[in-house]
């Protein structure tokens, strides 16, 4: 059972004003947690909790990292083979942005799109975080407490865990059968 003074304390650092994604070296290299942060008309339909640092920002994913620089650089910032928040939005946004992906080990988008999925990203999105040496159960109970609509265990509401879901099977379908099949 986690001590409600870490919970308080992570809950309060996530809900602080969020940082532009320009600068990824300012986040720390320790293990923690992170959120991803958006204003209201961007996917409009996953409502999240609003951020008491900038009201105009709202919660839309939460991660954990056993070193977070690391994990938000490399993976959620390059790689959707890595990173289930870069699958979930280039399924989100496949409509819209026309991305395409293939197969290697696993479904990745196509370098071009990875590239303009970092750059939409950047554009809008934006990130908190607090360090935490176990951030596993700090993760599973902030999800409960907070409910981002992109962590398909934290969607409140049915149709938002649907939309997630969807998303998620359109992105890897997009690829078509396995090579090797």
């Amino acid at each position: 059972m986690l001590d409600d003074a870490i919970v308080q304390l992570a809950t309060a650092n996530l809900l602080s004003a969020p940082h532009a994604l320009d600068n990824t070296t300012a986040l720390p290299t320790t293990a923690g947690v992170y959120a991803w942060w958006a204003r209201p008309d961007v996917l409009a339909a996953f409502p999240g909790i609003a951020n008491s640092g900038d009201t105009k920002q709202r919660m839309l994913y939460l991660g954990k990292a056993s070193r977070l620089r690391s994990r938000v650089a490399s993976n959620h910032l390059r790689d959707s083979g890595r990173s289930t928040l870069r699958r979930t939005l280039a399924g989100l946004l496949m409509p819209t942005e026309g991305y395409r992906t293939t197969w290697t080990d696993r479904v990745v988008l196509i370098p071009e799109d990875e590239a303009r999925l970092t750059g939409w990203m950047h554009q809008h999105l934006a990130l908190t975080w607090s360090e935490h040496e176990d951030p596993v159960p700090l993760e599973t109970e902030l999800i409960s407490q907070l409910h981002p609509p992109l962590n398909v265990d934290g969607a409140q509401h049915g149709s938002t865990r649907d939309s997630v879901k969807q998303a998620r099977a359109f992105y890897y379908a997009s690829a078509g059968p396995r090579p090797d099949e």
